[in-house]
């Protein structure tokens, strides 16, 4: 069962951008580790972009330079904000929640509270 909500999926062309928004209410917000992974047909879930208690992001490669993951606490929501979008970034967003203290979590085990998805597809 989804416990967070994501949105601003949609379709994009190659070259724009997109936001996406994780509401996470009741949560313990602040202190927990907020992640993006993204799932592409017949793959794994991947991670996209971390966020700690501290403020300091983390991405993954591929996405580093062209994605940026943000937090609102007085909102208890975080973002995925998604630039120079290419074919290769069409995939099911997920938003994820992981433990307090935590400074870096890249793998889906780190994280107990999930959304339900969002799809993102960039055409080209």
């Amino acid at each position: 069962q989804a416990q967070l909500i994501e949105s601003g999926g949609g379709s994009v062309q190659a070259g724009g951008s997109l936001r996406l928004s994780c509401a996470a209410p009741g949560r313990a917000f602040d202190n927990r580790i907020k992640g993006w992974f993204r799932q592409a047909p017949g793959r794994d879930r991947d991670f996209v972009a971390s966020l700690n208690y501290n403020g300091a992001p983390s991405y993954d490669d591929s996405v580093d330079g062209r994605f940026i993951i943000s937090r609102d606490s007085a909102k208890e929501m975080f973002y995925l904000q998604m630039h120079l979008l290419n074919p290769e970034d069409t995939a099911f967003y997920f938003c994820a929640l992981g433990p307090p203290w935590a400074n870096a979590a890249r793998e889906t085990t780190d994280y107990t509270d999930w959304g339900q998805g969002t799809q993102v597809t960039v055409s080209s």
